[in-house]
């Protein structure tokens, strides 16, 4: 089942929609945080790849303004077993901690 938001946008019905968001939300950046396992997915998985790009675009239809969205893809092609050497993840959690995130 799929609904259909005020920007036009289809989506699974229980994905976040426009009126869940508020704006005390929209007041912080919205983080894209992109990433795949194994340098391998990186390259035979870009339709993955390109939706994970995509919702930069979705953040802007939920009402974030496009220099308010981070993307952050440091960490492509590094699992997610370990926190080790994922300094995209490490900035992602640094500025949820410090109150700069009103969505992932």
């Amino acid at each position: 089942m799929s609904d259909e938001t005020p920007s036009g946008i289809l989506g699974p019905s229980l994905l976040l929609s426009v009126d869940k968001v508020r704006t005390s939300h929209r007041s912080r950046d919205a983080y894209v945080y992109v990433r795949q396992s194994t340098p391998s997915q990186v390259i035979n998985h870009t339709e993955s790849l390109a939706r994970q790009y995509e919702l930069r675009e979705r953040a802007v239809a939920l009402g974030w303004p496009a220099h308010q969205v981070v993307v952050i893809d440091a960490d492509l092609g590094r699992s997610g077993a370990r926190t080790d050497g994922r300094l995209g993840f490490k900035e992602l959690v640094a500025d949820v901690g410090l109150g700069k995130v009103g969505i992932v």
